[in-house]
């Protein structure tokens, strides 16, 4: 059982900070974790974010994210799609 998060010093719960931890660290490490484990995460992620109806483009926002932020997905020089136009970058 979780004891009732404590503020710290910068006024942040504890609890708080171990999300971001968390999160920062599924993140560090996307590109290792296996496919499947990657998809669990990302639809859990969308249900625990959608609170209204202004969370409807939570899955595209985060879709978007990990796109630019995965090594694997970021755009790079060459030939690959722009995600702006589509069009081949130069």
């Amino acid at each position: 059982m979780m004891s009732q998060p404590s503020n710290g010093p910068a006024g942040q719960s504890d609890r708080d900070r171990y999300l971001l931890v968390l999160g920062s660290a599924a993140m560090d490490m996307w590109g290792e974790l296996p496919q499947e484990l990657q998809e669990s995460l990302f639809e859990r992620a969308v249900v625990l974010g959608h609170k209204s109806d202004r969370d409807e483009s939570l899955r595209e926002q985060l879709a978007k994210f990990l796109h630019d932020h995965h090594p694997r997905t970021q755009q790079t020089q060459g030939d690959k799609p722009s995600l702006v136009t589509g069009q081949a970058t130069i």
